[in-house]
């Protein structure tokens, strides 16, 4: 028999197991992509509670330990031009030039990691924390960085640099059940977020990357390092921002 003749059946196995194995696939993917959010509600509309602080609630409930939500919503105009600073400096130097993605970033991070044989340093944007905040769970998978990408491009893709902002000052995690930079303000320094000086504007900025362990009026030698770099930060991303409003 040719050989043409015995492959044409194995051929058709194949064929019609990409068929089989495409169809379902394709059909998840595209449930997958229409089950993401609709991030053009966020352009004139304030966000309920995110993803982030329902899993912080639902922890505290499983674990008996209930701790109240401090958060109070308020515009961009309302919170120190100190404290967007300090969070834009400390966090993501590069917010407004770069489309969602800090390239270079990323690349330091890595190789970082890399150096450090574990992973020690995320690349994260503002746009990325903000996705992840709003809409994604805590767990560090492939999947979920996926997600994470589309919904940043979306939210880049939708918003201005400066409603980008104002959510997540108002969303970001500031301490244990602290959530935007009003329950922070007042909770650590006892003030509205409108009144943050430069300098506690650093120290808030500083916790951030780990809101619920470190405390700004505890000032160790590790927090204490990262704010005086984020106090130095500070006076070049004030030359760069764009004046979307005044303190």
């Amino acid at each position: 028999m040719p050989k043409s003749k015995k492959r044409r059946p194995l051929a058709r196995m194949l064929l019609w197991a990409t068929v089989l194995l495409g169809i379902p696939m394709g059909a998840l993917a595209l449930i997958w992509l229409l089950t993401l959010p609709d991030v053009t509600l966020l352009a004139k509309t304030n966000p309920g509670p995110t993803a982030l602080m329902e899993h912080r609630q639902a922890v505290a409930h499983t674990q008996r330990h209930p701790v109240p939500r401090q958060w109070t919503w308020v515009p961009l105009s309302r919170i120190s031009r100190n404290l967007q600073h300090a969070v834009v400096a400390a966090e993501d130097a590069s917010f407004f030039i770069h489309e969602g993605f800090d390239w270079e970033g990323i690349k330091d991070a890595a190789i970082h990691n890399l150096e450090a044989g574990e992973l020690k340093r995320g690349g994260s944007t503002i746009t990325q924390q903000l996705a992840k905040n709003l809409y994604l769970s805590t767990e560090r998978s492939l999947l979920r960085k996926a997600r994470e990408a589309l919904i940043t491009r979306s939210l880049e893709h939708h918003l201005t640099k400066e409603r980008i902002l104002e959510l997540y000052l108002n969303v970001a995690e500031w301490g244990n059940g602290v959530y935007g930079a009003e329950a922070a303000a007042r909770h650590h320094f006892g003030k509205p977020a409108q009144d943050l000086t430069a300098e506690e504007s650093a120290w808030l900025a500083a916790i951030l990357p780990s809101p619920r362990r470190y405390d700004p009026l505890r000032k160790t030698a590790a927090l204490t390092h990262r704010y005086e770099r984020i106090l130095h930060r500070m006076k070049q991303v004030t030359r760069h921002q764009p004046h979307a409003n005044e303190r």
